[in-house]
């Protein structure tokens, strides 16, 4: 379940009666869109339905035999969340939007390259000073995925950027190569591997081009600043080496 404080009131009026329930915000925009996926338990704050939430007052029973033909609280959820209205306040609403603009600029910034610029990721506070010279405004009642594509639009005449992956391959030496490896081959998507007759590991990863700096802080956090990268192009890149 979630806290009272994260969750906004789903509310219904049906055969005479009021009906309220208590969720999160994102996951009840998501059980109305009816692509919610997940247990319906972790994204309400209260296993009941009120009618009137802010007192604690529950319907009659025969008020929710009426209205839904049950009184099962977790089939009656749904039901007031599909077919009713979400409650937010104007705080609520700010914050939903505020916690939306910082997973939008994060996502961006973690995707994005300069192409202007040898491919280098921009900053987040780059891209923030943007969307807010584009005026672009965030939804806080929509999906940040179904966003994406508007804001990089807006940031287009302002930035230059693209959308890219970039394979890097990495060679560890024999000293860090045990723990490093582990933690090097799960940031992207290991294209290969080989390890060397010396003890040393070679691989290649490809990941979202804008977290090049994650990437090599943590490739010199785990080898003290000692494997060497090489960015590569094709499949001959690692055998150049």
């Amino acid at each position: 379940m979630i806290s009272l404080d994260d969750a906004v009131t789903a509310r219904l009026e049906s055969h005479g009666a009021r009906f309220e329930v208590l969720v999160d915000p994102d996951a009840a925009l998501a059980i109305k869109r009816g692509d919610f996926e997940g247990e319906l338990e972790d994204v309400i704050a209260a296993e009941d339905v009120f009618e009137d939430a802010s007192r604690g007052d529950r319907p009659a029973e025969t008020d929710l035999e009426d209205a839904f033909g049950t009184t099962d609280p977790l089939a009656i959820i749904p039901e007031v969340i599909e077919r009713g209205d979400i409650q937010i306040t104007a705080e609520q609403r700010a914050e939903m939007q505020e916690q939306k603009r910082r997973q939008l600029i994060d996502h961006i910034a973690r995707n994005a390259i300069n192409p202007q610029m040898n491919d280098a990721p921009h900053p987040p506070d780059r891209i923030e000073s943007a969307l807010e010279e584009a005026g672009f405004r965030v939804d806080p009642m929509e999906p940040v995925e179904t966003q994406i594509d508007d804001a990089v639009d807006a940031l287009r005449p302002l930035i230059p950027i693209r959308f890219d992956e970039v394979t890097i391959a990495v060679q560890v030496p024999a000293d860090h190569a045990g723990s490093a490896q582990a933690r090097i081959r799960s940031f992207g998507e290991l294209e290969r591997e080989e390890w060397q007759a010396d003890g040393s590991w070679i691989g290649v990863i490809t990941f979202p081009a804008g977290m090049q700096h994650e990437f090599y802080d943590l490739v010199n956090e785990h080898t003290a600043g000692s494997a060497e990268t090489k960015i590569i192009q094709d499949e001959d890149g690692l055998r150049s080496r």
